[in-house]
């Protein structure tokens, strides 16, 4: 992150020192960030001394528990629309960007060899396309050798933004999946064996000869899967990658989104990756108890000014410097304790 950028969050830091002594808080929902959010609060913890417990559950369940107060803050990957915010009494940020990818257990195919599109991938989860050698397939792969086998749909069994980014991309890429299925975090699945979490699709994956599944790309990296290159708007296919995610993310207008809540899928551009989306962090507007409001936001201030290069050793893309400013202004303008004094005062 830039000098100016570091400034404001040291800044920010130093204004919230005064409002509250390290606390242990508490955190839950999306699996598709896990990675970074652990990655990041160990190194918080190191720094400060601070806890940060998160809980990859699941987008659906992260929303639940912060409207029943149970958790610090909420995590999902399918933004909360600003009506529901407000009903709600919710506050919702971006905190991290990065892509879905689909994974495959195939003989003989190098990762990143297979090349997919929207259309191939729709037809696929809707079992129309059932074999690896298909007509559709192969005409994306000339002189490439494919097996007869027949192809294994794997996919999310609980609530999840990962299914939201991934179903809203297969919406906007084919008409009969919009009309039959449509996007969410939980959908009607026609086809498929069921894992929990990006850890339980990685794992099906790797145990299913033949199968297809999709996860946050950090899971295909750490657990050495085969990832496919996808044929993206701009008709080019690419490699999930950070400056691939980042290419999505580079024309968002997030100031024109209530509540931030920008879905980047299917971004236009020679180099962005089709299913890259933004993970977004709910907190309450009320806190009933302030200090620790004040410690998950020091939590994200930190981790905005010093956390670029550990997110993009797992090849998540940090916020950009300006939506950090918008960031920091939403939380000064929108979280305030019981008596309704803001938490933070004026920059």
């Amino acid at each position: 992150m830039s000098r100016m950028a570091r400034t404001l969050a040291a800044t920010l830091l130093a204004a919230m020192a005064g409002l509250a002594h390290a606390v242990d808080i508490t955190g839950a929902g999306a699996t598709f960030p896990f990675p970074v959010y652990a990655k990041w609060a160990e190194a918080y913890q190191k720094s400060t001394g601070a806890s940060v417990n998160y809980q990859s559950i699941g987008s659906g369940a992260g929303i639940a528990q912060i409207k029943a107060r149970t958790v610090d803050f909420g995590a999902t990957d399918m933004p909360v629309a600003g009506p529901d915010l407000a009903s709600a009494g919710l506050v919702q940020f971006p905190a991290i960007i990065g892509g879905v990818v689909p994974i495959v257990n195939l003989e003989g195919a190098a990762p990143g060899e297979l090349r997919l599109d929207g259309r191939a991938l729709a037809d696929i989860f809707l079992g129309r396309i059932t074999r690896w050698n298909d007509p559709a397939i192969a005409a994306l792969n000339p002189g490439v050798k494919l097996p007869s086998g027949a192809i294994t749909v794997v996919r999310r069994s609980d609530g999840s933004g990962t299914t939201f980014l991934w179903t809203d991309y297969l919406s906007k890429a084919s008409p009969e999946w919009k009309a039959k299925v449509g996007a969410g975090t939980a959908v009607a699945w026609p086809e498929g064996v069921g894992g929990k979490g990006n850890e339980g699709v990685a794992a099906y994956v790797q145990r299913i000869k033949g199968s297809i599944g999709y996860v946050e790309y950090a899971y295909a990296k750490r657990n050495r899967m085969k990832h496919v290159a996808m044929r993206n708007r701009d008709g080019q296919f690419v490699q999930p990658d950070y400056r691939s995610f980042q290419a999505a993310a580079a024309g968002a207008d997030w100031k024109g989104a209530p509540g931030f809540g920008l879905v980047l899928t299917d971004q236009p551009g020679n180099g962005s990756w089709p299913v890259t989306g933004a993970s977004f962090i709910l907190m309450q507007a009320t806190q009933e108890r302030p200090e620790r409001g004040v410690e998950a936001m020091k939590f994200f201030a930190w981790s905005f000014a010093h956390g670029a290069k550990m997110a993009a050793e797992l090849d998540y893309v940090a916020l950009p410097e300006a939506l950090v400013r918008q960031v920091e202004s939403a939380w000064r303008a929108r979280i305030r304790d019981a008596s309704g004094k803001a938490l933070l005062g004026a920059p």
